[in-house]
């Protein structure tokens, strides 16, 4: 028997990861803040390295290339330092490869996607400088990009036959929209991902909080603000600095988000209502210079799940696939593929589809962590029970409306939790959103929840029934079941649905199944297993410490229930 090719794939951007290729097939991957605890972690990977090589129970020995893309920087990657020592010695012999920001997300898609054929478009607010890129034999480049400390915006190819073609990219000098000073963003200054950072720090104070601008839109008047943000011709994308000067007044925190809430919800329908514009414009230049009507979708804008869904209503995309790690979590994941197509010529393989690649941890693992959770609160001793059927026991307290923590074996990659680090309730009770938000994730009061759905189901309950496997496309609730499900779909009546198969999660399949059974519902409400500011729990210990400081009901972690 041949000895297995591994090859490791890292992200040094921000969000950061690792993953791990054997023989061209996904096995493992986990994103840095994970382990770290640390909300948006990257840079550095010492601790992604090793947890990927510990999961596949290997060592640096065993694996044959490493590939890797960070942001800035790309050749003057040292193997044993970035950021810090990393995991590899300074003697170290395995051959290392660095991609090109932009390339390693397309990768990414390129090595999960279902299609043979397809168009790719990547959108962020920053990639690689112009002089770092992999990929620009034989593409457009518009004529007056000056190519001095130009970086990535977008990017468009079509691959066929086993080759990426890239067809057309642009370009932009670094620096957020500079009307006034607290609009500078760590981004390419003409990026549709750019202006979302923008919005996200004036509203927010973060830049990493752009997913919220989402949430927070639905509940803005999209005709109080209709100057356009972006100026779209000639397939490009520029942002007009002078519409940014009505953001004279940012938030100064919390309480100052709250005390002007509808000034902010509609700044934040007003980028929304843009950036969706930007998008669409995009979608359509780039697919008139290619004839497929496949479109694989990947960088930080690929994220936004409204957008993601006009796309597929009003171009002419008919299949569209969104790496669901579309962000630079994702540059791993790209990076690994690369190192299998294209450096060591190895086959393409049909990816599962799967998210859940994080480790699966042991039984001992597990009854350790539980063990330590009762000898320091002995009032749970006579509450953990191993079940015999875990998914028709926990389907029974969520149709008594309780609030339960999900976990069970590897965790998700990517920002959403689809089944295995979940916190899940019957989105049919009145307030349970409020509560989950208050007293469980301990978050603002307006973020919504999504609603999980057999996949079988979907059409019953939403307008367009979406394949939706990772929670990335919004759909609307149809009327009849608009207030029933209140607790599961926005103010709009929209939902970022995920369609749950017996393939892709037999288990929570099953429990929502079970849940049918009992009580003739087949959605759940479906929120990440952590609070405010936290990355997704990782391990049993995690799980067990957010169950006991919250005020979740019960927690499930393979087939152990504890309740309070």
């Amino acid at each position: 028997m041949s000895k297995p090719i591994y090859v490791l794939g890292t992200g040094l951007s921000h969000d950061g990861s690792s993953c791990l290729l054997k023989d061209g097939e996904l096995i493992v991957a986990i994103e840095k803040e994970r382990i770290s605890r640390k909300k948006h972690d990257g840079q550095n990977d010492f601790l992604s390295v090793r947890y990927c090589l510990e999961a596949a129970g290997i060592t640096l020995e065993d694996v044959s290339l490493v590939v890797q893309a960070a942001n800035f920087e790309k050749d003057e990657i040292m193997k044993h330092s970035y950021q810090g020592a990393r995991f590899f010695p300074q003697n170290c012999t395995i051959p290392f490869v660095s991609i090109s920001h932009h390339l390693a997300h397309a990768y990414s898609a390129i090595g999960t996607c279902p299609f043979d054929e397809f168009n790719l478009l990547v959108v962020d607010g920053c990639g690689s400088f112009y002089f770092q890129c992999d990929d620009l034999a034989g593409t457009s480049v518009p004529a007056d990009v000056q190519l001095v400390n130009l970086l990535e915006k977008d990017s468009f190819y079509h691959y066929e036959g086993g080759l990426l073609t890239p067809i057309f990219k642009d370009f932009s000098a670094f620096g957020g929209a500079n009307s006034t000073e607290h609009n500078n963003t760590p981004t390419t200054k003409h990026s549709i991902g750019g202006v979302y950072s923008v919005f996200s720090n004036y509203i927010f104070c973060n830049l990493d909080d752009v997913g919220k601008l989402m949430g927070l839109a639905p509940f803005g008047d999209r005709t109080k603000y209709n100057d356009e943000i972006f100026d779209l011709r000639e397939g490009r994308v520029f942002v007009k600095d002078e519409a940014l000067k009505v953001l004279s007044q940012p938030s100064s925190g919390y309480e100052d988000f709250k005390a002007r809430f509808s000034y902010f919800a509609d700044l934040a329908a007003w980028v929304q209502k843009e950036v969706e514009r930007a998008v669409l414009y995009v979608v359509n230049h780039r697919q008139s210079l290619a004839s497929s009507t496949r479109l694989c979708y990947a960088g930080g804008v690929a994220l936004n799940a409204v957008a993601n869904a006009r796309i597929l209503r009003e171009t002419s995309v008919q299949e569209l696939y969104m790496e669901p790690a579309a962000a630079d979590n994702g540059l791993a994941i790209g990076c690994a593929y690369y190192g299998w197509l294209e450096v060591l010529k190895g086959a393409r393989k049909l990816h599962s589809g799967s998210t859940y690649l994080g480790r699966t941890y042991t039984e001992n693992e597990i009854v350790a962590a539980l063990d330590e959770v009762i000898a320091t609160h002995p009032e749970l001793k006579n509450k953990c029970t191993k079940e015999t059927d875990i998914a028709q026991k926990t389907a029974q307290l969520l149709s008594e409306g309780k609030v339960i923590g999900w976990y069970q074996r590897g965790a998700e990659f990517g920002p959403r939790a689809l089944g295995n680090r979940s916190i899940l309730a019957d989105g049919r009770i009145k307030g349970v959103r409020a509560f989950v938000n208050r007293d469980v994730k301990m978050r603002e009061d307006f973020r919504p929840f999504a609603p999980s759905v057999i996949a079988e189901d979907v059409h019953e309950y939403f307008e367009y029934g979406y394949d939706s496997p990772y929670m990335i496309l919004v759909d609307k609730i149809r009327d009849r079941y608009k207030e029933e499900y209140g607790e599961v779909v926005h103010v709009d009546g929209s939902a970022r649905v995920q369609t749950v198969t017996q393939s892709s999660n037999p288990l929570f399949y099953n429990l929502l199944n079970h849940f049918k059974q009992l009580t003739g519902s087949s959605i759940l409400l479906n929120t990440s297993f952590n609070k405010k500011g936290m990355p997704i729990v990782e391990t049993p210990t995690e799980a067990l410490a957010l169950f006991y400081t919250s005020k979740l009901d019960a927690v499930v972690i393979g087939d152990w229930l504890l309740v309070k």
